[in-house]
């Protein structure tokens, strides 16, 4: 029977996708696995592959047009089938027809929780059963990539169990038990739904043969197990970018990646020196960046549009690409939503410059005036948390971490990829992750975890000779900061006037979150970091 696939939700803020390109035309055959189009959402292009077997029916949106999340992508069945019935124009046009397959299935699940309940008490005593986690906000399956654990092993809690491949990405998964792995519930290279059974652990020896899958909890358990599970990843793991092929996926043991998280180190950038190059401690502890060719320092700005050609008399048109519909809407929302005022200060960046130069002076180091200013920001902001804080509706959330946004200029409008833990980072760290994810953004290699979870962020046009300007908030953000170029000016000092490097900023505050006293107090902190760079040192 023909099965529908609808346009998937691939980030928890998209509504609609693009379909960049279809791989496959109506008529092909498809198997499991086989990417059947490029789908671009608010913040990337991802590749969609098919989760079923057989022949192409229908296409439900032409290459290079949009649908809403949960309409009818394509059909897919055996070859001559009668699809009529199933083509609309969303998930809904199937509900007619499938009404009676859902009543009748709810009513299996209905008369199987018995039966579930009695599976689930034939566990032994002292055995656990690990279900298939849930790793995303989208992941309905997870993939076994590699058991690093064999049935009769003994296992530890914090134990890596297998690597699990996701919709997203291949995360480690631990144990939380002590015991033996009694059973593998799903082979490597296998995939189960979430909430199946993964493997059980207990006392050696035990005889697990005949315990089905778990018990089943109500629909209000289940989704606060989901909530839990969600939360517990968020904690536990940290995503890694990956391609669709597992192979090419970074080893590094669980403590290292923790290590890497917190000091702002690209990984992927790592050679390992543990056992098949793993990366350990001892990697992240010694690591020293690796400064690449300075990019155009128009990476860093948020001004670029698509080139165009003129024609006189003649009006021409640009279908909105996916990412600059969702920039409007956002912008739109938080400038009407949050009431933003402006504060202004000016710079002497005499003392910046001089110490930039002798910080380039040091073998293999390049930084820009735009590092600089993104750490003096991130130090500023352990001072003032008030701005390090979002608005909540009912409450005002103060952020434990400073995660500091970027604006970068793509040819559809700008994306904000994030430096987790700034403050934590040094000037070369900044520098090599401003480029490395500024680079990727052009060519939408960026994943939607790097462009998630700022609390602060910074526009920078300098570069491009503007002296001042204002910014839009970047929600859920509560301030944004706007940087203007360095300019000679006459200014007077001990009583003599002289020449001055001069730099303005703009910061744009949300007057719900950040008041006018402790927003210009921020500035002042972000001043005297600027004007006296050694500061930043104590």
């Amino acid at each position: 029977m023909a099965e529908v696939i609808t346009m998937p939700r691939l980030s928890d803020t998209m509504t609609e996708g693009k379909v960049a390109k279809w791989h496959k035309k109506v008529g092909d055959k498809v198997k499991e696995g086989d990417i059947l189009a490029e789908i671009e959402t608010d913040k990337a292009v991802q590749d969609f592959e098919s989760e079923i077997e057989g022949t192409l029916l229908f296409v439900g949106v032409e290459e290079g047009s949009a649908a809403a999340v949960d309409s009818v992508l394509a059909i897919i069945g055996k070859e001559g089938e009668d699809i009529s019935a199933l083509k609309g124009g969303d998930a809904s046009a199937n509900d007619s027809g499938s009404e009676e397959k859902k009543s009748e299935e709810e009513t299996k699940t209905e008369n199987e929780s018995t039966s579930v309940e009695q599976t689930s008490s034939e566990v032994p005593s002292g055995v656990e059963v690990i279900t298939m986690p849930r790793l995303s906000d989208t992941m309905t399956e997870g993939k076994v990539a590699k058991w690093h654990k064999n049935v009769g092993d003994t296992v530890k809690e914090g134990d890596l169990l297998a690597e699990i491949e996701t919709d997203k990405a291949v995360q480690d998964f631990e144990s939380e038990y002590n015991g033996v792995l009694l059973k593998q519930g799903v082979e490597e290279g296998g995939a189960a739904p979430v909430d199946s059974v993964l493997a059980m652990i207990g006392p050696a020896g035990t005889d697990v043969s005949g315990v089905g899958a778990p018990k089943q909890a109500s629909k209000s358990e289940d989704k606060q197990a989901e909530q839990k599970s969600e939360a517990k990843v968020e904690e536990k793991s940290v995503a890694q970018t990956t391609n669709t092929s597992s192979s090419e996926r970074v080893a590094i043991s669980p403590l290292a990646k923790k290590m890497a998280q917190d000091k702002g180190v690209d990984i992927n950038s790592l050679q390992g020196s543990g056992e098949n190059g793993r990366i350990v401690k001892k990697d992240i502890e010694n690591y020293q960046p690796s400064q690449k060719t300075e990019s155009a320092p128009a990476q860093n700005n948020a001004a670029a549009q698509v080139a165009l050609s003129f024609v006189q008399g003649e009006d021409t048109e640009t279908p909105n690409s996916q990412v600059r519909n969702i920039i409007a809407k956002r912008l739109s929302e938080s400038k009407f939503s949050a009431p933003h005022y402006y504060l202004m200060v000016e710079i002497n960046m005499d003392k910046a410059i001089e110490a930039r130069k002798e910080i380039n002076s040091l073998p293999d180091t390049k930084i820009s005036f735009n590092d600089m200013i993104i750490k003096a920001t991130a130090v500023a902001l352990r001072k003032h948390p008030q701005v390090n804080s979002s608005w909540a509706g009912d409450k005002v959330i103060h952020r434990g971490n400073i995660n500091v946004g970027v604006a970068v200029a793509i040819p559809d409008g700008l994306v904000v990829p994030v430096l987790k833990n700034t403050d934590q980072m040094n000037y070369t760290q900044i520098s090599a992750a401003v480029k490395d994810m500024a680079g990727r953004a052009k060519s939408k290699g960026l994943k939607a975890n790097e462009m998630e979870g700022s609390t602060f962020s910074i526009s920078n046009l300098g570069m491009f000779g503007i002296e001042t300007f204002t910014s839009i908030i970047n929600q859920p953000n509560a301030a944004i900061l706007s940087v203007g170029a360095i300019v000679e000016k006459p200014i007077v000092k001990n009583g003599q006037i002289v020449v001055g490097n001069l730099m303005k900023l703009s910061l744009a505050c949300d007057h719900r979150v950040v008041d006018g006293a402790t927003g210009a107090q921020f500035l002042q902190t972000l001043k005297t970091y600027l004007e006296n760079p050694l500061t930043l040192l104590l």
